[in-house]
């Protein structure tokens, strides 16, 4: 071998070992970063929920729980029936409503919200916020407090969304006669603004309206409220 190849050799090696030195010194400066984000990501995010339970009503009992990001669930039935919560999603928007809401009313730590005054039963409702591992909660039967009437409204709102999305599934399946019907109720309460996050409400209104098999005038009502929805959204 040449002094030159030698020489080559050499610098060539030289230069790998700076290169590997350069890349172990980022990946390290890297580590902080990623144990503060991992650290971050394993911390359980902020999550609201709210319960009504109220025997004779429909449903008897309802459970909504939404936490920061806005991934929730949902679950109403009768009292005797078992738990059946599924999934759902809502806007940022509604969600940073609901959180703002519950900040106004500092978390319901310490917080007394039923009325002093007599009224009849409306069902015992529960407000409920956890947040790093602690949780608070509240429980009325009738509040003249302005902003907890805004937030369980707001959830109220959604809970009949997905009472519809339920009732339109049921008829889908078992009764499709009673859809132009119960299609002409979610109008009712379109005009009434009784229903919040009505985008949950699109696919299966897609079924509808996309499926012959269903009544013209089911087909039509569902489309009149995709496109009512498409313009609110």
């Amino acid at each position: 071998m040449t002094q030159r190849a030698g020489s080559e050799i050499r610098s060539r090696s030289i230069l790998r070992r700076q290169r590997f030195f350069h890349l172990a010194v980022g990946i390290l400066g890297l580590v902080p970063c990623l144990c503060a984000a991992l650290a971050q990501d394993s911390r359980p995010v902020p999550r609201l929920a709210y319960t009504k339970s109220l025997k004779g009503s429909a449903p008897e009992y309802m459970a909504l729980s939404v936490d920061a990001n806005g991934q929730g669930t949902y679950d109403g039935r009768q009292l005797a029936d078992p738990p059946s919560p599924r999934p759902l999603q809502i806007s940022p928007a509604t969600t940073q409503r609901l959180f703002s809401l519950a900040e106004s009313l500092g978390y319901f730590r310490s917080l007394t919200l039923e009325s002093r005054h007599k009224v009849a039963n409306l069902g015992q409702k529960t407000l409920t916020y956890e947040a790093g591992g602690q949780g608070s909660q509240v429980e009325f039967n009738y509040t003249e407090n302005r902003t907890a009437q805004q937030l369980a409204d707001l959830f109220e709102r959604i809970g009949n969304v997905e009472e519809h999305i339920a009732q339109l599934a049921y008829a889908i399946k078992y009764d499709p006669l009673s859809l132009p019907q119960q299609l002409r109720q979610i109008q009712i309460e379109l005009d009434e603004h009784s229903l919040l996050e009505t985008q949950l409400l699109v696919p299966t209104l897609e079924k509808i309206a996309s499926n012959p098999r269903f009544l013209h005038l089911a087909q039509s009502r569902a489309q009149e409220i995709l496109k009512r929805i498409q313009v609110n959204n």
